[in-house]
């Protein structure tokens, strides 16, 4: 076991893990945050995206020992402090249907927050290869992409 401390949602939490341990298990089974789902197990469908350093993420593809030193943010914690509301991109998903089932959800909206953050002026083409590594079976995408556009135009115009 390896002792480690994550700084995920703004908190630090020390951890005993195995070294083999996936970032996704870390933050689902010990520190309970389900949020972020395990939707493949092989980094294809981006249901377990978190930010690492504000950049989107697949918890999936790291270890939670290479996660020791990095600010993590899970869909639990965009919204900051308790009852603060919703995420802008939270909100736009709402208003814009972009959802059905819901499971690939949170990690749409983390890829997206980071999208958006990286790029913020961006097109429907744009928006479709930013979210590329991210898998929903119940859509068509264009309600997602009609979020992401308009949670980033919302964004343009506060600026």
């Amino acid at each position: 076991m390896k002792s480690i401390t994550l700084a995920v949602n703004g908190t630090e939490r020390k951890l005993d893990v195995e070294p083999r341990t996936l970032l996704v298990h870390a933050l689902r089974d010990e520190l309970r945050l389900t949020g972020t789902n395990i939707g493949c197990d092989s980094s294809s469908c981006g249901a377990c995206t978190v930010l690492v350093d504000g950049q989107s993420a697949k918890a999936c593809t790291m270890f939670a020992v290479q996660a020791e030193g990095t600010s993590i943010t899970t869909i639990e914690g965009i919204s900051g402090a308790e009852g603060a509301g919703l995420h802008p991109m939270q909100q736009a998903f709402h208003e814009h249907h972009a959802l059905q089932c819901g499971y690939c959800t949170p990690g749409m909206v983390m890829a997206a927050i980071s999208l958006v953050e990286e790029y913020p002026e961006l097109d429907d083409r744009g928006v479709r290869h930013g979210l590329e590594g991210n898998l929903c079976r119940c859509t068509g995408y264009q309600n997602i992409v009609n979020a992401v556009l308009a949670c980033a135009g919302a964004k343009e115009e506060q600026s």
